[in-house]
């Protein structure tokens, strides 16, 4: 379980294809206060911790991406290079600074729109088929393992889309900062949400 509030951005070091992939991820975190089995989210997707260590380039830990894993997250998240929004495990006693976080992605999202709003910067994002009725105006929405408000959600004929307001700490302190049109996202939607969207597939049945 997680909060949503990012404490280190990871950079994917290494990709070695085997039944799963296995991704080695840079990080600021001490290795000897990593468990083996630990849970780590990365960009919104919960991973568990299968080695670790400690390097001339810093420290590192591994984990294992299954083929289901990589099917259901955003495009292009898996390959060397890539910066990742990093996550521990809630412990109790923890602060919630953000909203409970499962690191279960339910779908991903299209970036539509960047807008630069003072210091701040305005992100649209399309939703995917099956996902709108589950997104409300400022409700509570992690994208690829940010707690974040939504601002507002529009509903067209074929599609929606919502958007969202980052502001600066939060562009500097996360991989927003690379955000661009077309580039897609981990979506989560709120626990509650999800267990309605079950509700409402139970009674469809």
């Amino acid at each position: 379980m997680f909060t949503g509030i990012i404490t280190d951005i990871g950079t994917i070091r290494s990709i070695e294809h085997r039944g799963d992939l296995r991704a080695v991820i840079s990080c600021a975190y001490d290795p000897d206060s990593i468990d083996l089995g630990a849970s780590i989210s990365c960009s919104g997707v919960c991973l568990t911790v299968v080695d670790k260590g400690r390097d001339t380039a810093g420290g590192w830990f591994a984990v294992d991406v299954s083929g289901e894993t990589q099917n259901c997250t955003a495009q292009g998240q898996w390959t060397q290079g890539r910066k990742l929004n990093l996550e521990r495990a809630l412990k109790v006693g923890d602060e919630l600074g953000g909203h409970i976080v499962t690191g279960h992605v339910d779908g991903v999202g299209e970036i539509i729109a960047v807008t630069p709003i003072g210091d701040s910067h305005q992100v649209d994002v399309k939703l995917p088929n099956g996902l709108a009725a589950f997104v409300a105006a400022k409700g509570s929405i992690t994208v690829d393992g940010v707690s974040l408000t939504v601002n507002s959600v529009t509903d067209a004929a074929n599609s929606s889309h919502f958007a969202l307001n980052i502001i600066p700490h939060t562009w500097d302190v996360t991989t927003f900062a690379n955000l661009a049109v077309g580039h897609t996202v981990n979506l989560e939607i709120d626990v509650l949400a999800r267990y309605l969207k079950r509700m409402e597939q139970f009674r469809a049945a």
